[in-house]
């Protein structure tokens, strides 16, 4: 047995047209409603440009297999960060100003990374992953 990657990250809101379209407005990524039985008002997935759908993104009310509580807009608890490795960061920091997006860097020069963090309008925080860029 092996892990070959990481699938997806699944958010849990009381926003869900704001969340879908901040992901959409600040990476790009292309939302598409959910695959049935999930409902374009209870469940939209967003996919990258490999068509790779790594953000579900699902109502408080949206059915789920594996119950539990949830609070949106808490801290993300024990995940403190969803991490991606991003191209394009001059985009980004225009993208995050236009939003008006509380932002920090980091630079880590002995890799060439660039960290950009922000959060979510569910208080999730990004970490947006540069290199070389």
């Amino acid at each position: 047995m092996q892990v070959d990657r990481l699938d997806h990250v699944n958010i849990i809101t009381d926003r869900l047209d704001d969340t879908a379209q901040f992901y959409a407005t600040l990476l790009g990524l292309e939302r598409r409603d959910a695959p049935p039985p999930l409902t374009p008002q209870n469940a939209q997935w967003m996919h990258d440009a490999k068509g790779q759908a790594i953000l579900h993104i699902n109502a408080t009310d949206c059915p789920r297999t594996f119950d539990r509580p949830v609070e949106p807009g808490a801290m993300t608890g024990a995940i403190h960060h969803i991490a991606l490795t991003c191209s394009g960061r001059a985009e980004v920091m225009e993208r995050i100003a236009a939003m008006g997006l509380t932002v920090q860097t980091n630079a880590i020069a002995a890799i060439g990374l660039t960290q950009v963090f922000t959060t979510d309008p569910n208080n999730v925080l990004l970490e947006l992953n540069f290199f070389g860029d």
